[in-house]
């Protein structure tokens, strides 16, 4: 029995009584819904020709449909089809996706499945359906069903005894209203071309499941029908380009599934065998760029940034799984080349150059609207939500665009207050960061916080900091050599990928639904190294090890080593590791160059113990000195301090220089020091 011989509506209503369905309709009571949801791919399974023709002539055929559920529900419950006069039908899964950017005149009219990142909604506004007009000679009220961007008022009035052309007054109480919201939908960055701008669309809700489900910085997948619109010009009339749009008959959020396509059967034996294999660890960091040669403690920490560790949600406070991680580095370290990388290998990455960013580039901006009205429009953190943003130059971007990033990196949240807006948006996102010393080169001389120009409150938010020195080294550079002259004469990488790139993602993706948790010999390894540290300065005068905050993301890492071998539980051998590159990272940026001990105060405060014992010591004598002459003569002090503290001149001189920028001391005359 074909389409031609059997009333759609009829057809519908066949489809409506499988006994899912019916189930459905039947709950649509106890929810006080008014529409319905479906899943194309059976109504496919059902009967391809009237699919085709859902997708090919859907604003007739989702009326077909809509008639033959609300046929239904007359049959399972007569009391409540009194009550409703239709039953919208909303349609899902398309069996293929159209790629945003090909959106044009042949999908015209057609019901498509288009996904992408929401970067703007509107609140939620009310449109009016059918507008109540009420005729001001004859008093008769007139009901006029609407379509299009302005409210139409009759032309005519309908009482038989007036038939007069108005005046007309809106009637609001008369009038029925629906929820209406309108997105702005952003291609996918795995989408994108190279070099090309990502393309994006506006998207109309309507209808009160639908609306206020989308965020922006989720990903979402619509169902909709294009549209194409003239935009027009004041006294020129209207524009022979059409603007598309999307009127949107549902949306699903995506936030919560792979960002990747899920493996194949095949793809995911593969990846549990890699999974059994006990150099998975190593085969997976060779994989990690492998035109990039050496730096292997460096991959190791990218593969746990790409792995994560767990998030945990407390009663009081959220933990967050996610690791950030930071190079800093020489000229030419490859610190680009590896944020690239990692941009594309992620599962959701974002690649953001610190030169050419703003604070509401970063979190979130808030626009307004054609109406008036003012909407958010989300950043590349946003945007990044549950994956990787890579972040350029950090050291280049105005300090007043760097705070942004302090709530986003620890609280995994960004939180905006403007234009009577009050929002927060997830940011749950990995950030990994390069930076260039400020003086052209890192100083091993230096302390890190000297070293580079950013304030010490982003620094201690890094799980990770690596410094990547070019030091000439003839066995090294030889090696360096061979590896790039042979890329460039083969055109392909020396040692090939033992994990392809496109396996990786899948893989990445795959392990992220593994939450491993600590097992007694990990828990006691990772507690005996941070007592450990933290007793080596109980003794007076000792610099603090480490904190709490690195024991959080000791356990974050030793997560993410077990994650890569998609084990359930902590290991013994993750905790060491884990502990491993933690050393590593802390001997290359927290030690105190003249005690030569770890001291995380570096990272944490920018400055080491030794220098804060001195700054005592030239605040105290100044303070010695003041109850005897009043005021402090600069000479007599650095005399004092050089004399009976054994400090050298040009160093009193420099923190002397450092206690007046910071206001702790003043010179009320040239050449004289007081106390504030």
């Amino acid at each position: 029995m074909t389409l031609e011989t059997v009333e759609p509506t009829q057809r519908f209503q066949e489809f409506f009584k499988r006994e899912n369905y019916r189930q459905k309709i039947a709950q649509l009571a106890i929810s006080g819904r008014g529409s319905l949801t479906i899943d194309f791919e059976e109504l496919y399974g059902f009967d391809q020709t009237l699919s085709e023709m859902l997708l090919a002539k859907p604003e007739e055929y989702l009326q077909y449909a809509g008639k033959g559920a609300y046929e239904q529900l007359r049959i399972e419950d007569s009391e409540y089809a009194e009550k409703l006069d239709k039953i919208i039908v909303r349609v899902v899964k398309l069996l293929g996706r159209e790629v945003l950017r090909k959106l044009g005149s042949r999908q015209m009219s057609k019901l498509v499945m288009v996904e992408g990142i929401v970067v703007r909604a509107t609140p939620v506004r009310p449109m009016v359906q059918v507008a109540a007009f009420k005729c001001k000679r004859c008093g008769t009220m007139n009901h006029v069903d609407q379509n299009g961007q302005f409210l139409k008022a009759p032309s005519i009035c309908m009482a038989p005894d007036c038939g007069r052309d108005g005046p007309f007054e809106f009637n609001q109480e008369e009038s029925i209203f629906i929820d209406s919201q309108d997105l702005r939908l952003q291609e996918k960055p795995e989408d994108l071309p190279p070099g090309q701008l990502p393309r994006v669309l506006a998207v109309k809700l309507v209808g009160d499941e639908i609306v206020d489900l989308a965020r922006p910085g989720d990903h979402v997948s619509v169902v909709g029908i294009v549209r194409a619109f003239a935009p027009s010009l004041m006294g020129m009339g209207k524009l022979r380009t059409f603007i598309l749009q999307l009127d949107a008959n549902s949306i699903e959020v995506l936030g919560k599934e792979p960002e990747t396509s899920p493996p194949t059967p095949e793809e995911e034996e593969k990846i549990l065998k890699l999974s059994r294999d006990p150099l998975v660890h190593k085969k997976i960091m060779s994989s990690i760029a492998p035109s990039i040669f050496g730096l292997d403690h460096v991959k190791e920490a990218i593969m746990y940034l790409l792995f994560g560790g767990v998030s945990k949600s407390l009663p009081d406070v959220n933990v967050r799984g996610e690791m950030n991680a930071l190079l800093i580095g020489d000229p030419g370290t490859a610190k680009s080349q590896l944020l690239q990388y990692v941009s594309k290998i992620a599962p959701r990455g974002l690649y953001t150059s610190g030169r050419g960013t703003t604070a509401a580039g970063l979190t979130a901006a808030v626009v307004r609207e054609k109406g008036g009205s003012m909407s958010l429009e989300a950043g590349a953190l946003v945007l990044a939500d549950k994956g990787i943003a890579c972040i350029d130059e950090m050291d280049k971007m105005r300090p007043e665009d760097r705070v942004a990033i302090h709530e986003a990196m620890e609280q995994h949240t960004v939180s905006v207050a403007k234009g009577g807006i009050v929002a927060t948006l997830n940011a749950r996102t990995a950030v990994l960061a390069a930076a260039n010393p400020s003086l052209g080169r890192y100083e091993p001389n230096r302390t890190v916080a000297e070293n580079i120009s950013l304030p010490v409150t982003i620094l201690s938010r890094f799980d990770l900091i690596f410094v990547l020195r070019d030091v000439p080294n003839k066995e090294a550079d030889g090696k360096l050599s061979r590896h790039i002259l042979e890329i460039h004469r083969r055109g392909v990488v020396p040692t090939e990928a033992q994990v392809n790139s496109e396996l990786l993602r899948k893989y990445v993706s795959y392990a992220k639904g593994i939450k491993p948790e600590l097992s007694n010999e990990a828990l006691k390894k990772l507690s005996d190294f941070y007592l450990a540290m933290r007793s080596a300065s109980e003794s007076e005068g000792s610099p603090v090890a480490i904190t709490a905050r690195q024991l959080e993301s000791l356990v974050r890492v030793a997560e993410a080593r077990a994650r890569v071998a998609l084990r359930p539980e902590v290991s013994a051998e993750d905790a060491e590791s884990a502990i491993a590159i933690m050393k590593r990272s802390l001997e290359e940026v927290g030690i105190d160059m003249s005690s030569y001990k770890v001291d995380i105060d570096l990272i944490m405060t920018g400055r080491p113990k030794s220098i804060r014992d001195r700054l005592g010591i030239v605040i105290s004598t100044i303070v010695d000195m003041e109850k005897i002459t009043g005021i402090v003569e600069k000479d007599a002090l650095i005399n004092e301090l050089e004399t009976k503290h054994k400090i050298p001149r040009g160093e009193i001189e420099r923190m002397i220089s450092q206690l007046l920028r910071e206001g702790t001391i003043y010179e009320p005359r040239e050449g004289s020091l007081k106390k504030t």
